[in-house]
């Protein structure tokens, strides 16, 4: 019985709604691609509207639009070298097995040394050698018709198609957020440790063709590293590791007093709250080394004596809170899921996040240390009671 599981593809079932979408899809793409043919040449006897690989290539187009082997360069270019060589193969050798068995495996060679390689354009090569009579017939021009005509209406069909109903094709990953220069702990993508050239490189030392753009593949990884994290964190929300007792400056604090203010409480940022007390943004350490004015320039004003200057006094410090502030600043919501809470610190480069009402009042703030105090110093039910 373990030997037959062993002939099992090892695929993840995909939802009731996207099985309907293929479907109807492929449906779609064939019957326009006939019609328009059809409308095109007109329709006879002797030569077919569709060529049967077509079939094949409506499979990976609606079905998996995110393979490489279903990018648009695979199925036109794909398809055409193959039925050049398919025809080439025939009018030198015939309808004969050798003439096909040439045809398929020379056509596959060219297909990876051009990157187009595309499963239905062996079929192609195929069908060009031992299509018959009206095939054989029509010669070099059975790269045009139907080889090139069926390619091209079924890809504009299947563009159309898959953006309309959502999907990105031809396919380009989402480009994944900067990293910042900065580490951040136990984030999901810095913990992997794994990068688009590492992924390539693993599939270089495999030596075969991976159906996957090496993108997608870090994305997912990246995705289901934050799954298990939130999985492993047993539902832990900001709410209940957030300071609750914050202080906060205004926008119209000066920067000595938030640099005092930031020393007396042993913190490194402090969120900036309006008269309403809503979020205006917060005033990180970074912020005031480098946005704030620190008097007239002079030859030991460079990093080191900013750093120094923090540290034992401010009279050098000038400024309102509001003209260092970061303003772009997300927050989150007491029900967020610290796993969603450390994504959201790992896209905006942020330490620390305020945790904000639903009318943007100020409720606390989260920090990395608040997170790695959950995960490793506290019980989630005592978490819970405290909050």
């Amino acid at each position: 019985m373990n030997f037959l599981v062993r002939f099992l593809p090892n695929m993840v079932t995909v939802s009731p709604l996207e099985r309907l979408r293929a479907t109807l899809g492929a449906f779609l793409g064939i019957l326009i691609t006939a019609g328009v043919t059809a409308l095109a040449l007109g329709q006879g006897p002797e030569l077919p509207l569709l060529m049967a690989p077509i079939g094949a290539s409506a499979v990976l187009l609606f079905a998996v639009p995110s393979s490489p082997l279903a990018q648009p360069w695979s199925i036109l270019a794909g398809n055409c070298i193959a039925a050049v060589v398919g025809v080439t193969a025939a009018q030198w050798l015939g309808p004969t097995p050798v003439a096909a068995a040439l045809a398929v495996s020379i056509s596959i060679g060219l297909m990876l040394s051009f990157k187009c390689l595309h499963p239905p354009s062996g079929a192609v090569a195929l069908t060009a050698v031992i299509g018959g009579p009206a095939i054989t017939g029509l010669g070099y021009g059975f790269v045009a018709w139907p080889v090139a005509i069926n390619s091209l209406l079924l890809l504009l069909a299947a563009m159309a198609f898959n953006r309309l109903t959502g999907k990105d094709y031809p396919h380009r990953p989402a480009p994944a957020p900067a990293a910042e220069a900065k580490v951040i702990p136990f984030a999901p993508k810095v913990s992997l440790g794994i990068s688009v050239e590492d992924l390539k490189l693993a599939i270089e030392e495999r030596d075969e063709v991976v159906s996957v753009d090496p993108v997608d593949l870090e994305q997912m990884l990246e995705r289901a590293a934050l799954l298990a994290f939130a999985r492993r964190s047993g539902g832990i929300t900001a709410g209940m590791v957030m300071t609750r007792e914050v202080i906060s400056v205004q926008p119209g604090t000066s920067l000595r007093v938030a640099l005092r203010t930031m020393r007396a409480n042993g913190v490194k940022a402090l969120p900036v709250a309006d008269m309403a007390g809503h979020v205006a943004g917060i005033l990180t350490q970074t912020d005031l080394l480098e946005k704030a004015e620190w008097g007239p320039a002079h030859a030991s004003s460079g990093l080191g004596w900013r750093l120094r200057s923090m540290s034992n006094s401010d009279r050098p410090l000038r400024g309102r809170v509001r003209d260092v502030m970061t303003t772009q600043v997300a927050t989150v919501s007491e029900a967020m899921p610290i796993a969603l809470v450390i994504k959201l610190m790992l896209d905006t480069g942020h330490h620390h996040l305020p945790v904000a009402a639903d009318d943007g009042t100020l409720r606390g703030m989260v920090t990395q240390a608040d997170l790695i105090a959950a995960l490793f110093g506290a019980d989630t039910k005592e978490l819970a009671q405290i909050a």
